[in-house]
């Protein structure tokens, strides 16, 4: 879903991060992916933005995120999430912690939707770019100046523009 709009076609999902997080959430039974690039941790900081572009924070757009994904046949507790970006982007000196915030925001609205985040490749000074995969769930993440990466949800827990959510149905 980019802003509300559903499209069953596409195969691969992708982002850019730099202090925003991306966070990826597949159902492996119902072949359902999504993912959401929010840029805040709270809709508070800014109301108008927050009803018009949802996705746009944490608080906000993982709910609707996870809405999605079940409007489309995705069970809540059969649905992997994967978290990355978070990075400590032009603010070296760690005045306003955007990455870290972030993180945080997002942990927080997953622990009160009683759902795990399965993995986390968050923080540190670098981009990322994340791919995930429709129909096999797969995540790839690279890291600025790095190689591409297959971050497997059966493995451990890692890592201490716009906001925009896709949500696809294989």
């Amino acid at each position: 879903m980019d802003d509300g709009a559903h499209n069953r076609g596409h195969r691969r999902l992708q982002s850019q991060l730099g202090s925003c997080i991306g966070v990826m959430l597949y159902d492996p039974v119902a072949k359902v992916a999504g993912l959401l690039h929010f840029m805040l941790p709270e809709s508070s900081l800014d109301r108008d933005k927050a009803i018009h572009r949802p996705s746009m924070f944490a608080d906000t757009g993982i709910p609707l995120l996870i809405k999605s994904a079940c409007e489309l046949g995705a069970s809540k507790s059969r649905s992997l999430i994967m978290a990355t970006g978070g990075a400590q982007m032009l603010d070296h000196q760690g005045t306003f912690n955007i990455g870290h915030r972030n993180q945080l925001a997002m942990r927080k609205v997953f622990w009160k939707a009683g759902i795990i985040v399965q993995k986390e490749e968050i923080g540190g000074t670098s981009s990322r770019t994340v791919r995930i995969d429709v129909a096999s769930g797969r995540v790839l993440l690279r890291t600025s100046g790095g190689v591409e990466q297959d971050m497997l949800f059966n493995s451990k827990k890692i890592g201490a523009g716009d906001g925009f959510q896709h949500t696809y149905r294989r």
